[in-house]
């Protein structure tokens, strides 16, 4: 007689602990299975459950061909089975909800099958394959805070039992630390997802990897500080792989020599693709030879311009191949100047400087777009020194940000990824304070979920009765005078400020902090922990002065390079700066710097655009172009320690 086999139930994805639940009452499971089965039913049209047809494979043979189940039908037929294998079932439904894409569903029964063995030990696995369906559903019902509590709990689960997370759980984890705007540990993410995707073939991995690269050099350079601190699959070559593209990419002989260095280095690197790809590539550039440069040059800003003009002087060198051509945009006609340009021969345009000449050049360029008679400007390429408000760029016009609020989204972030949880904001009262205060609060609650306070301080008396409310030194001593109206003895007390603060973030000017610092010093209860303070490049200045350091002692704060001591600062250059100009201030000696690295962008910034990994070591910061054509800086960290200004590198 022939042998029959009958599958009655498809392989589920996970691998499920089989042991009987503990304990479990059978009529009040099945009272709750039907109370499930209820309710789905009174939502959904139950289908007939499918016959199977037998499949005659031989004489001597009959197999039953196992049809899919949906998940109507794996949750009905849960019903009727004992509640170890029910639970199973349960689980396999839940899944099968989640892979028809019936998020709602998916949750539902998830969170309700969690509710049965969530008192059960012998459970582990099931739970963690219900709090993957719970996390998928949520991210895909655009739930990604909640979606990403169900995952801490099964990195918690995880970690305390010694089980490896799941491909399944990397990838949520990368859909909603995207859905977040955390591109760092988004990316890391999919580097674990790369490394446990099995299924994927030659070319398949190929385009993985192509897509890895791509995300990586979108990174900042402080993001990808960040990032390369990660312990990723094959991180290190990754790493490596990015640090010589972003240095020498610009370089093409140099470059390929780094790149043969790689390969002898990480041979099986899966970035191999990637390293091949660059050695192949052409990396000519476009030589500019007649350079306009717009700036304010007479009028109430000559100081601003006179200065940019200065730092492009400084970088130019007396460069015999390049010719350079000064407007006075104080004076000049916007309409008469794309026919100046025409009759230079320019080929390149650096400024405007001051935003309100930016908007005007740019409009320029708008209205001789269709105009055959007249120069077009925007055949032009242009470094804008200021972000435009109202006018977009074209693509061949990038525009390089000073903003103040991009070094608070990266004090922010890397201040958030130290372990600090209840940080307090403490910024003057003018709008500059204002904005890159609010930049800070915002970036933090991206990064962590949770909102902080500002304390707004302004000079004087007020400053300190700021100071001492936020950090509760007042309800403090108002304790203390309260006890010695209700003691008759004489005792000696402290006040002692609130201890849920555990790092202060300063922004003001330099003057203001070394006024505010202080402040927070002496408040600072001799019983509690010293709370670090860090604060923005505002608070730095670059000017000597013994007692404004003993003030800052201690002080962490972020600058740009040209004046910060370090190993990116052209040294020789600043030690001439200083001598020529000893007495010109720190934002005139930010605009020299901005005017230095805008000259030596002229022949790079073609090919950042063309490369986007390649980033410019500048005086401002490292440098990249992002996709809106706005060059972005990283900036460099340092504190005053020991009556000295020295640079750091932030854990």
């Amino acid at each position: 007689m022939g042998q029959i086999n009958f599958f009655v139930f498809p392989r589920s994805r996970f691998t499920y602990n089989r042991k009987i639940t503990n304990g479990l009452n059978s009529a009040s499971f099945y009272m709750a299975i039907g109370l499930f089965l209820l309710t789905l039913s009174s939502c959904s049209n139950q289908k007939a459950m499918p016959k199977k047809q037998p499949i005659v494979k031989s004489h001597e043979e009959v197999v039953v061909d196992p049809l899919p189940l949906s998940a109507e039908q794996t949750l009905k037929f849960a019903a009727e089975l004992p509640p170890e294998q029910a639970i199973l079932h349960l689980i396999a439904a839940s899944e099968l909800y989640l892979q028809e894409k019936n998020y709602p569903k998916a949750l539902w029964l998830a969170d309700k099958t969690m509710a049965i063995i969530a008192n059960d030990n012998h459970q582990l696995a099931n739970k963690i394959s219900l709090l993957q369906v719970k996390a998928t559903s949520l991210m895909a019902l655009d739930k990604a805070s909640l979606s990403k509590e169900q995952l801490h709990a099964i990195h918690q689960l995880s970690a305390d039992n010694n089980i490896s997370l799941s491909i399944d759980y990397y990838q949520t984890l990368s859909k909603v630390m995207s859905a977040s705007a955390q591109p760092i540990a988004a990316l890391e993410a999919d580097f674990h997802v790369f490394a446990l995707d099995g299924s994927l073939t030659n070319e398949l991995a190929t385009e993985e990897v192509k897509q890895l690269w791509q995300k990586l050099q979108a990174l900042s350079a402080w993001q990808f500080a960040q990032f390369s601190k990660s312990e990723v699959p094959f991180g290190k070559g990754w790493v490596q792989l990015m640090q010589y593209a972003n240095k020498f990419g610009h370089d093409k002989v140099q470059f390929d020599r780094y790149l043969t260095q790689w390969q002898r280095q990480f041979p099986t690197h899966p970035a191999t693709p990637i390293a091949l790809s660059l050695l192949d590539k052409e990396s000519a550039t476009n030589q500019s030879e007649n350079i306009a440069i717009l700036l304010p040059l007479s009028g109430k800003q000559a100081s601003a311009g006179v200065v940019a003009q200065q730092g492009i002087l400084a970088a130019y060198k007396n460069d015999e191949s390049k010719h350079l051509h000064f407007f006075d945009t104080h004076q000049l006609n916007w309409q008469e100047l794309p026919a100046k340009l025409n009759d230079s021969n320019i080929d390149f345009v650096i400024g405007p400087l001051l935003k309100n000449d930016v908007e005007s050049y740019l409009a320029i360029t708008k209205t001789t777009e269709d105009d055959s008679k007249t120069q077009n400007t925007t055949s032009l390429p242009t470094l804008l020194l200021n972000l435009p408000d109202k006018n977009a760029l074209d693509s061949n016009q990038m525009a390089l940000s000073m903003r103040p609020e991009d070094e608070a989204v990266q004090a922010a972030t890397t201040l958030s990824n130290s372990n600090y949880k209840m940080p307090v904001v403490l910024s003057h009262q003018d709008k500059v304070s204002k904005r890159i205060a609010n930049a800070f609060v915002a970036q933090w609650q991206v990064m962590t979920g949770n909102n902080i306070d500002i304390v707004f301080f302004e000079k004087g008396k007020k400053m300190q009765a700021n100071l001492k409310a936020s950090l509760d030194v007042d309800s403090s001593q108002n304790r203390i005078d309260e006890l010695k109206g209700r003691l008759q003895q004489t005792l000696k007390f402290q006040t002692r400020n609130r201890r849920d603060i555990d790092m202060i973030y300063v922004v003001g000017s330099a003057e203001q902090t070394r006024l505010v610092k202080p402040y927070i010093d002496v408040n600072i209860s001799p019983f509690a922990n010293v709370i670090p303070v860090y604060a923005s490049s505002r608070s730095h200045s670059n000017k000597k002065d013994n007692s404004s350091h003993r003030d800052l002692q201690g002080l962490t704060f972020t600058e740009m390079p040209w004046l910060l001591e370090s190993s990116q600062q052209n040294t020789t250059l600043k030690q001439i700066s200083q001598q020529l100009w000893s007495k010109r201030s720190d934002s005139l000696s930010r605009i020299f710097a901005m005017g230095y690295d805008s000259y030596n962008l002229v022949d790079k910034v073609s090919l950042m655009q063309k490369a986007p990994y390649i980033r410019h070591y500048g005086q401002t910061g490292i440098l990249q172009l992002n996709d809106n054509n706005i060059l972005t800086r990283s900036l460099i960290w340092g504190r005053y320690q020991q009556n000295q200004v020295i640079n750091i590198v932030m854990d």
